[in-house]
């Protein structure tokens, strides 16, 4: 009878089970899959002889991830620190004998030369991107954004001189459209985006607390 005994960590047991190899995702994530699946102006069901749907967003969606903001601005000759405006430094004014490429500190914020025109999905389609089929609640969305390294100072005088800015990866968690501006937050070591007790962030934070 003893050799019908179920052990107490059966599923410890189960997990370190392996069979061979397997179709599911074991990458944990706290985005949405479709979050990732870019775009695509093809009909969904096509001639004979065209591309499906189904391939073209799969060969976007790994070309996409081939690409790297800050590489692709680094080709281009484009230091990512130095976009981001600072304080005003007289003391460390460079000057036309250095024969630096700027003489003047960069002053003028990215959003003035932000342009939207090309974008394939409005800040409301981003956003909804992190609804799920079936769920109430709104995943965050994955993306990048130009951070401080320092969240202590960078909260206090995003203009710092001391900050060195680099491009993070982030969940998106909501929009704001009188100020257009997004609410982002740092992905952890793992990728993930939690708040300090280790929970997944939903719905832009809120809780029903609050």
């Amino acid at each position: 009878v003893t050799t019908f005994k179920m052990p107490e960590d059966f599923g410890s047991v189960l997990d370190k089970q392996v069979i061979g190899p397997t179709t599911e995702n074991l990458i944990k994530s706290d985005f949405p899959v479709q979050s990732f699946k870019p775009k695509v102006q093809i009909a969904f069901q096509g001639f004979p002889g065209q591309c499906p749907q189904k391939i073209e967003v799969e060969r976007r969606r790994q070309l996409y991830l081939t690409f790297d903001i800050a590489q692709l601005l680094a080709s281009k000759g484009i230091d990512s620190n130095q976009l981001m405006p600072r304080h005003h430094d007289p003391d460390n004014m460079p000057t036309i004998e250095k024969k630096k490429d700027t003489v003047f500190p960069i002053y003028l914020p990215l959003k003035i030369f932000d342009n939207e025109e090309y974008d394939c999905r409005t800040p409301e389609e981003w956003i909804s991107l992190g609804l799920e089929p079936g769920s109430h609640d709104r995943k965050p969305v994955p993306g990048k954004a130009l951070l401080p390294t320092d969240d202590v100072l960078g909260h206090e005088d995003p203009k710092s001189q001391k900050l060195i800015y680099k491009w993070i990866d982030v969940g998106v968690l909501d929009y704001d459209k009188e100020t257009e501006l997004y609410l982002v937050h740092k992905t952890d070591k793992n990728g993930l985006v939690r708040d300090e007790e280790g929970r997944p962030i939903l719905n832009g934070g809120i809780t029903p607390q609050g």
